[in-house]
């Protein structure tokens, strides 16, 4: 990898995500060589990835590039790598561009999404979990409207204007929102002679109500918002199958759409080559100690999404979004120090800061603490919190520019069909084609 050699302790980081970034950062000037490998050459902040897909923003508002992260320190280092493998007996991790010897290693690979093995689920629906696939949203949508425009056969053009997202976490909810806002602030202006109530948005969730991370306030409220938008929501209905054109369910609902979004949960994303051990496997994700250390290894750790960290509060670990990352970063940043030093290492305790999730203008719920606000307010909350974790200056303004003037005109600036989008059905057909 063309990293110099150095007698200061080296470690390695994989992963550019919250967990990764934030502890990058605070190694940057301490006497340590820190690598930090991903591979993407950018970071991605995901609570943002539905604006993406829906138009209200172009990706680069929401990528800030890994090599800003290290550019300030000759000590430090960035590397665009997959690791494939870790050979923790030699203290060695193998990626698609060579070895590299580590003295601490940390995984911050985070999550993935979780199809819960259903198979053609996972070979037809829409992944939302990096730009690439968000820009794959915003392009099939804009591309089943002009498709609409020009198709004649009523039942082919309900199925183009059906809207089927899967999981009505945070995620689920935000994304049927903006849709919502496309179809009622966009549609009947660009497309003329497109009725916008033939456009459905359907949400389906699994367990009895709409956002179950949260309060049952918040869900009753962002419940009320989805449906004064017009989005149909199906509680207790989980996905049996979809072939590209039907989805089939649990219950007698059956629907007839081009577009299946899957929100419906994440899983971890690990890397090969460490014990069984140190796995909970139901999870996929590493199980670490009270110092993000992974079980039955002293000097690799684990931290966000990929880290399962039981405690009395949090049996099952900490919930897999933002802030435990950004926390459990900055704080292995002292432990690495303290174990460096042969100090004594302190454990991990989380601050629960909320949480949070937006339906549409002027719509969000928050719970903070025993409190819950809901509507202009909650909204204003939203908008301020994920202004402050952008990371970057540029992607701060240029976020809050694109918002007031989607604000002031009902519009949304990124409608765009950059590269036509081809299903994973299509390129499977295609590929078999070639054979």
């Amino acid at each position: 990898m063309n990293i110099p050699r150095t007698e200061l302790p080296r470690v390695v980081i994989i992963g550019g995500g919250f967990a990764g970034i934030s502890l990058a950062r605070k190694l940057l000037n301490e006497e340590v060589q820190m690598v930090l490998l991903d591979r993407n050459n950018y970071h991605t902040f995901q609570p943002l990835l539905y604006q993406v897909s829906t138009s209200g923003l172009e990706p680069d508002s929401i990528a800030y590039p890994l090599r800003k992260v290290t550019r300030n320190s000759k000590k430090c280092f960035f590397r665009n790598a997959e690791v494939q493998s870790i050979d923790a007996d030699n203290n060695i991790i193998h990626s698609n561009i060579g070895e590299l010897i580590y003295d601490y290693l940390v995984i911050a690979t985070g999550s993935k999404t979780n199809f819960f093995g259903n198979d053609s689920v996972e070979k037809n629906a829409m992944w939302m979990k990096t730009i690439p696939q968000a820009l794959n949203i915003r392009s099939l949508i804009l591309e089943n409207l002009e498709q609409a425009v020009i198709e004649t056969d009523p039942e082919k053009r309900k199925a183009l204007l059906n809207f089927v997202l899967v999981g009505a976490g945070p995620t689920g909810v935000e994304l049927s929102g903006a849709i919502a806002g496309l179809r009622n602030q966009i549609v009947p202006k660009d497309y003329p002679d497109l009725n916008p109530a033939e456009m459905n948005i359907h949400l389906l969730e699994g367990l009895g109500r709409v956002l179950p991370p949260m309060s049952e306030k918040s869900s009753e409220k962002s419940h009320k918002f989805l449906e004064d938008l017009g989005v149909k929501i199906h509680l207790n209905t989980m996905v049996e199958s979809y072939d590209g054109h039907l989805v089939t369910t649990n219950t007698d609902l059956a629907l007839k759409t081009e577009t299946l979004i899957w929100s419906a949960g994440v899983t971890g994303a690990p890397v090969k080559g460490l014990n069984a051990s140190a796995m909970i496997e139901k999870a996929n994700r590493y199980e670490v100690n009270a110092f993000n250390q992974v079980n039955g290894y002293e000097n690799i750790f684990a931290i966000g999404d990929i880290a399962v960290m039981q405690t009395e509060e949090y049996p099952k670990g900490h919930p897999m979004v933002a802030q435990p990352a950004i926390q459990q970063g900055k704080h292995l940043a002292k432990n690495l120090k303290k174990l460096i030093k042969g100090e004594k290492l302190e454990p991990f305790d989380y601050f629960d800061k909320g949480s949070m999730a937006t339906i549409g203008r002027n719509k969000a719920v928050v719970d903070l603490g025993k409190s819950t606000f809901g509507g202009f307010f909650a909204w204003f909350i939203w908008m301020f919190v994920h202004l402050f974790f952008l990371i970057g200056f540029r992607n701060r303004l240029v976020t809050f520019c694109n918002w007031v003037y989607n604000y002031i005109n009902f519009d949304r600036a990124a409608r765009l069909i950059i590269r036509p989008y081809k299903s994973n059905r299509e390129n499977l057909e295609a590929d078999q084609k070639k054979v």
